[in-house]
């Protein structure tokens, strides 16, 4: 099958924005979990539990703290599934590439 570089490049132009999309949201969402905690341990606290290890363990079992963990998941998953389509695209240019030097030494050394 033939490699069309350019195709390859213009791939990685339509997809390198989504990636970058998709690593800003997990980004978001990691120093956002750090936010959420707190908030939780506070309201914890204002719910009248004493100790930070037992606000900690509160603001853990909370169902919107697991709801962001769940989000986070999923937005690790969508950045790593556009950084390997990026990878791929690059991988079929290097094939590209490496193929035209053997067919340009393939060339010379028939003439």
């Amino acid at each position: 099958r033939q490699i069309d570089p350019q195709k390859a490049v213009d791939y990685m132009l339509t997809v390198g924005p989504q990636y970058a999309m998709h690593k800003s949201t997990r980004i978001y969402l990691e120093e956002f979990r750090k936010s959420k905690k707190a908030l939780l341990m506070k309201q914890a606290g204002v719910d009248g539990v004493k100790t930070s290890a037992a606000q900690e363990v509160e603001a853990y079992a909370n169902p919107e703290y697991q709801e962001l963990l769940v989000a986070l998941r999923d937005a690790v998953e969508a950045e790593e599934t556009y950084r390997w389509k990026l990878i791929a695209a690059q991988a079929r240019v290097e094939v590209w590439r490496t193929t035209e030097a053997s067919a340009r030494n393939i060339d010379r050394t028939t003439r």
